[in-house]
């Protein structure tokens, strides 16, 4: 056998041993994730897994709805957004208040500055584990 044989053999039992030790339900895979941004007075989607809508609520607030819903409300996101300057204006994505929800169908994020006032970004990136 070939050495190209054979390497091609170990990775064939390497990728089907993964396939049994990591599917869909693995936890340390996204159950969801969306890349966004408030641009031109809308919300522009520019990709997604299971994420069904992305809702402003008020400036710098958004509600992401999931399109499967997830087994419970206790999942972990994390997320990011850009700044809308050059000057250097960061934005932060937080949840602020008791009145954010976090539910099995959806999750609130608000986008802030380092001030804590809520403010827009062209690019909002959210990512959820469970």
């Amino acid at each position: 056998m070939s050495l190209a044989a054979r390497i091609a053999a170990l990775a064939s039992r390497i990728g089907i041993e993964v396939r049994t030790k990591i599917d869909a339900g693995h936890p340390g895979l996204a159950r969801a994730w969306v890349c966004f941004g408030w641009v031109g007075n809308q919300i522009v989607v520019r990709a997604a897994h299971n994420v069904a809508a992305v809702t402003r609520i008020a400036a710098g607030r958004y509600r992401v709805s999931f399109a499967t819903p997830m087994p419970d409300a206790n999942y972990c996101w994390v997320g990011v957004a850009r700044s809308n300057t050059n000057t250097g204006t960061q934005r932060l994505l937080i949840v602020r208040s008791t009145l954010d929800e976090k539910t099995p169908t959806h999750v609130d994020v608000g986008c802030a500055t380092t001030a804590a006032s809520f403010a827009d970004s062209p690019e909002i990136n959210l990512v959820v584990y469970r």
